[in-house]
């Protein structure tokens, strides 16, 4: 596919970079009228997933995957999920085990390439209302998950998922791991390490002998590459952070897209770099349509008196074309 020209759009005048871009929204941005319904469903393994519906009685839906420590209360999700209802389709969310604001039962937790739990999500969905059709769509992490189950399966895709979005996507986490450790961007770094440093704590009180915060002490674990080197990745099956980041690449997967998928990483996005760009994989694909607006940040994308994302007004136009 041709890469795709973005369309212009004014960011709010107090967002004059990609930092402010994302961060303003990620802290200030409220989005209103999307009442969820709560479902929790067990898992094969003994966990659980809860997942929010926005049921509208539609015959279509979209559904979302949220971002690293995010949640389907994030405003991104609720802001795709309100334009798409008013629309006509139905919207729902999933949260990765751990982010519903209840622990997960297992030592443990979630990450980039956890697929399996997005196609279980997808299957139960799909058993409970047989939608005609069903989007995907994934921010950032919510991304990787969605363009790697797209290029896993290939043709293999179910006949129900005709499309798929993917926003702000680190798919070299390898090299946005090193640019996240830069001194500009340790803001973001610590953040996400914060939080998942608290969770770990709360975990290991739950199941003292599986898991143990002790480490973070130890290892004086202060990032996210600490942190995925003593947790993410022995938790999860990989010999070490950096094992992970490669095999978790969404990288890996985009010539293996047999639908239609768009991907729109903006070019002042502060998370990503070089191969999160993936040009040349999609001029030469028949499904990859890769759009780098100039502006919008990671997650941000506001337009200026608006009340819709560029971003969110992208996914319904990319939807029903």
């Amino acid at each position: 596919m041709p890469i795709v020209k973005s369309q212009a759009f004014h960011s709010p005048l107090i967002q004059f970079n990609g930092h402010l871009q994302t961060i303003i929204p990620s802290f200030f941005r409220e989005v209103k009228n999307v009442n969820y319904s709560r479902e929790r469903i067990e898992t094969p393994d003994g966990d659980f997933l809860d997942i929010d519906w926005s049921d509208k009685g539609n015959r279509k839906a979209v559904l979302v995957s949220h971002g690293l420590e995010g949640s389907t209360n994030r405003h991104y999700v609720k802001g795709v999920i309100r334009l798409f209802n008013k629309n006509g389709w139905d919207g729902i969310g999933w949260n990765c085990r751990s982010c519903s604001g209840e622990m997960n039962r297992l030592p443990r937790f979630y990450h980039h390439a956890d697929t399996p739990d997005l196609s279980f999500v997808i299957d139960h969905v799909l058993s409970k209302k047989k939608y005609e059709e069903l989007l995907l769509i994934g921010f950032s992490m919510g991304g990787s998950l969605t363009l790697k189950y797209f290029g896993e399966r290939g043709e293999k895709v179910r006949s129900e998922i005709k499309k798929g979005i993917a926003l702000s996507v680190p798919c070299d986490l390898t090299d946005c791991s090193i640019e996240l450790e830069k001194k500009g961007k340790m803001f973001y770094n610590k953040r996400f390490f914060n939080k998942l440093s608290e969770k770990v704590k709360a975990k290991a009180e739950l199941m003292p002998g599986k898991i143990s915060a002790e480490p973070l002490v130890r290892y004086n674990i202060t990032s996210l590459r600490k942190f995925d080197q003593n947790y993410t990745a022995p938790l999860h099956g990989y010999k070490s952070a950096e094992d992970f980041y490669d095999r978790a690449s969404s990288k890996h997967h985009l010539t293996g897209i047999r639908k239609p998928v768009l991907l729109i990483n903006a070019l002042n996005d502060p998370f990503l770099v070089g191969k999160c760009y993936p040009i040349e994989i999609a001029i030469k694909s028949d499904f990859l349509d890769l759009e780098m607006p100039e502006n919008g940040g990671h997650v941000g994308f506001e337009i200026r008196g608006k009340n819709e994302t560029y971003s969110e007004l992208r996914a319904l136009e990319f939807a029903e074309n």
